[in-house]
């Protein structure tokens, strides 16, 4: 038996099985279109496993979801009270306390979508192991409770607005498509700190302190046309996207106030691109995700 002949009839092993009838591993990840068709195809489970998280998330709690808006209100008094009183940041802003509810509700909104993506792989390795479908499904889902609980905040931002004296407008409507924007820039930030998070788990201790800094330079408790002088500084403080979302919705809630027009042209640009870039990012990574 010549060498050659020897040599074809040794067994192939697996991998060369695989690759002569065209197998591919569960995990590989798919071309991009493939991959958003797979997730428009599974929208009903992360519609599902969104809305389950946010029943079971406040469920040991007495007070239940009220916590959700609890959270953000009690944050919002300790910020008047250390900021607008003590160091008189509410001086020159008209209705400070809608002011301020107003920051600290979109900020907290974007703020927490951060620190739920961050967790969303390494925090359900155990399902990611046991079942395939597209990675992504879970930086969306925990984007969507985030969502699911502004919505709610929303509601009692409205009435906390009209009890400090602001009038109903016709503008209250376009709040609607700044907190798509918003949720979509949260949505790409979300999938992009995924794949932080998935390979350096120990991001999500550095987390908090990033956030509080992002929530200094957003203007949340103070105007940053009046405590920051005119120059570079005050131009990337407003067009930190945080705090591009909170002006635009302070626009729209309290009369008044203004924001210049460019600031919705940031608004768009910074959810298009975040997303976009986010998604891809998170994407590159999608075979990898679930192991060690």
């Amino acid at each position: 038996m010549s060498a050659e002949t020897a040599h074809r009839s040794e067994p192939l092993s697996a991998a060369e099985l695989a690759a002569r009838y065209g197998l591919r591993p569960s995990s590989a990840r798919p071309p991009l279109a493939t991959y958003v068709r797979q997730l428009w195809q599974r929208r009903h489970f992360i519609v599902a496993f969104a809305t389950s998280r946010t029943v079971s998330q406040y469920s040991g709690a007495r007070l239940g979801q009220l916590w959700q808006v609890l959270t953000p209100l009690l944050n919002a008094a300790v910020y008047y009270l250390l900021f607008g009183v003590l160091l008189g940041t509410r001086r020159n802003i008209d209705n400070f306390t809608a002011f301020l509810v107003t920051g600290v509700f979109l900020f907290t909104f974007s703020q927490r979508s951060v620190t739920a993506g961050a967790r969303a792989i390494s925090g359900n390795l155990r399902l990611i192991r046991a079942l395939h479908f597209p990675r992504a499904a879970l930086p969306i889902s925990s984007t969507l409770v985030e969502l699911q609980q502004m919505l709610i905040s929303v509601c009692v931002l409205g009435l906390i607005v009209l009890l400090t004296g602001e009038p109903l407008t016709w503008r209250w409507l376009l709040v609607i498509p700044v907190l798509t924007l918003q949720t979509l820039f949260n949505l790409g930030i979300s999938l992009a700190i995924a794949r932080v998070g998935a390979k350096i788990p120990d991001i999500t201790q550095l987390l908090p302190f990033v956030t509080r800094t992002w929530l200094y330079m957003s203007g949340v408790f103070f105007s940053i046309y009046d405590r920051v002088p005119a120059g570079p500084i005050r131009e990337a403080m407003l067009a930190n996207p945080a705090a591009v979302y909170i002006e635009l919705t302070r626009g729209l809630l309290l009369e008044g106030h203004y924001v210049p027009s460019h600031t919705w042209v940031l608004g768009v640009a910074w959810a298009l691109v975040t997303l976009v870039g986010g998604f891809l990012f998170f994407w590159a990574a999608e075979e990898r995700y679930g192991r060690g």
